[in-house]
């Protein structure tokens, strides 16, 4: 990498805490590489007291562009130039693009998750969805669902401090998606999620249930599960939570887990602060290479 850090390269940076764990700079830096583009992306350890100066970085060092992680995705919303209609209504940004010292930002969680369902040959318009859950992937994968079309939405959740977001969530959709019928249910309720369930046309998990510590679990009763409903989730590790291998073996029409919507959501953020299509082949191509190693 040194060998192309010159006096020209452009920076690009993950602002949140931790961000050790991050694959985003292996990732931009592969495609970066690939596309010939003189840019180097970091990650910086920051947490939401420090996003006023971040902002303020950003625009000194001209940081042309990157990605907010939690905690500061919702301060990050409030403290860009400009954001985007679903940033707005999600209240929370996770990539920006520095256009001539103002700062734009998007949300691109939903949107990751809806290009995960459209290479599996799913589109949300005019379907009818039950979505599990009402955090912020939660709310995003909510938002994106609404602005494309989706003629039902069915937030269920527990009556929990995420419970209020999501009464929220829909009182502000009904008024920007007015064709959109969404509703909120506590997930305790299990008669009217079973309801829910059986006249809707995609299922989606958009809890943390399915990942550590809380992987071989489902909050769904397989008695629930038939030939057409499309299962949808969130949860990336592991690649097939319980939720899925049981729609799998209930002979679901598609059974959908969430690596894709995560590789999905980095492209969108490439090409929002590029311009460009990121690589997606090569760069799984790539990461089978590491991996084998």
């Amino acid at each position: 990498m040194e060998k192309r850090i010159d006096g020209r390269t452009g920076l690009y940076a993950l602002f949140g805490t931790p961000v050790g764990h991050s694959g985003s700079p292996a990732m931009y830096n592969f495609c970066f590489q690939h596309d010939g583009i003189n840019a180097a992306y970091m990650a910086f350890d920051v947490n939401v007291d420090d996003m006023e100066q971040v902002m303020k970085a950003v625009k000194l060092f001209n940081i042309r562009g990157g990605n907010f992680t939690m905690p500061v995705k919702n301060i990050a919303s409030q403290l860009c130039d400009e954001i985007t209609p679903a940033a707005r209504l999600v209240g929370a940004c996770n990539v920006f693009v520095n256009k001539d010292g103002r700062i734009c930002g998007d949300v691109t969680d939903g949107k990751g998750f809806i290009k995960n369902l459209q290479v599996n040959d799913v589109d949300v318009k005019g379907k009818k969805l039950v979505v599990l859950g009402a955090g912020g992937a939660a709310t995003a994968v909510q938002v994106s669902l609404a602005l494309e079309g989706a003629a039902e939405i069915a937030i269920f959740n527990r009556e929990d401090e995420f419970y209020p977001r999501a009464e929220e969530t829909a009182r502000k959709l009904q008024k920007e998606c007015p064709a959109v019928n969404v509703t909120v249910t506590k997930l305790e309720d299990s008669e009217k999620l079973a309801e829910a369930i059986k006249g809707c046309d995609i299922l989606v998990n958009a809890t943390s249930v399915g990942m550590k510590p809380l992987d071989g679990q489902s909050l769904i009763d397989t008695s629930l599960l038939r030939k057409d409903l499309i299962v949808a989730d969130t949860v990336y590790s592991p690649e097939k939570t319980r939720m899925i291998l049981e729609a799998e073996a209930a002979g679901c029409k598609a059974a959908i887990g969430g690596k894709g919507m995560l590789l999905w959501q980095g492209a969108l953020n490439y090409e929002f602060y590029t311009g460009k299509e990121m690589p997606v082949e090569e760069y799984q191509k790539y990461q089978a290479e590491q991996a084998a190693k």
